[in-house]
């Protein structure tokens, strides 16, 4: 069975949203409130040695923003942002808001990611 990641940021979707985020990002980036987000992207763009990562991970692997993953599960309430382990349809979180949050780099991710996610 393959293994299944979701990606939960704590930005909503849209083109406003990703704009002013960027904004928040360049501006006040010590109160910006999306961890996954500030470590896995650059201002616009995604960084390159993320996405090599997650192409080469061998996992199913799912980005969801907040405003998505709350419509797809209504019943799930959890800090954000997190990174969740699908299983028969059930997500089951593998880092919580408090390790992504502690992660300053992205090595420290992609760590995180390898040890608590792909086990």
């Amino acid at each position: 069975m393959t293994t299944h990641l979701i990606f939960v940021y704590n930005a909503d979707s849209g083109l406003y949203n990703t704009l002013a985020d960027a904004a928040h990002k360049v501006f006040a980036p010590s109160s910006y409130s999306c961890n996954l987000c500030q470590v896995t992207y650059g201002w616009f763009t995604e960084r390159r040695d993320w996405r090599d990562f997650i192409a080469n991970l061998g996992a199913e692997t799912e980005f969801l923003h907040r405003d998505q993953f709350r419509r797809r599960f209504p019943k799930l309430d959890f800090a954000l942002p997190a990174v969740l382990h699908l299983s028969n349809g059930q997500p089951k979180v593998c880092i919580d808001a408090a390790r992504l949050t502690a992660c300053r780099e992205l090595e420290d991710l992609i760590g995180l990611v390898r040890e608590r996610c792909l086990t």
